[in-house]
């Protein structure tokens, strides 16, 4: 749907999931269906609303589907707590290269 939007379940040992971080999600969902980045005054009131509203029903979600929500910032927002998080990641697999088409028929 949306890249910007990071999966919130995870693993016990990862540690609960932020309200900041079902605030995050929740933001990006709402920006990403009406349209706006920043909504303009008229329509700020419905926005905010649509925001809270989302990440209320994101965080139930999460805590009904057994992830622990935690009240809290999202720690990304922080770009040292981010940097952190992601150099503590296991390096991604890269995939081998497949043969090309023409190597696969014999060419």
């Amino acid at each position: 749907m949306c890249r910007s939007i990071r999966q919130l379940r995870r693993a016990p040992e990862a540690g609960p999931a932020t309200t900041g971080e079902a605030e995050a999600a929740a933001l990006q969902y709402v920006r990403k269906v009406s349209g706006y980045r920043t909504p303009s005054a008229r329509h700020q009131i419905a926005f905010d609303a649509a925001v809270h509203e989302i990440a209320g029903i994101t965080e139930r979600l999460l805590a009904e589907t057994g992830t622990p929500v935690a009240a809290g910032p999202d720690p990304f927002a922080d770009p040292v707590t981010r940097k952190a998080i992601l150099a503590a990641r296991p390096a991604a697999r890269v995939p081998a290269r497949r043969a090309s088409t023409r190597q696969a028929a014999g060419a």
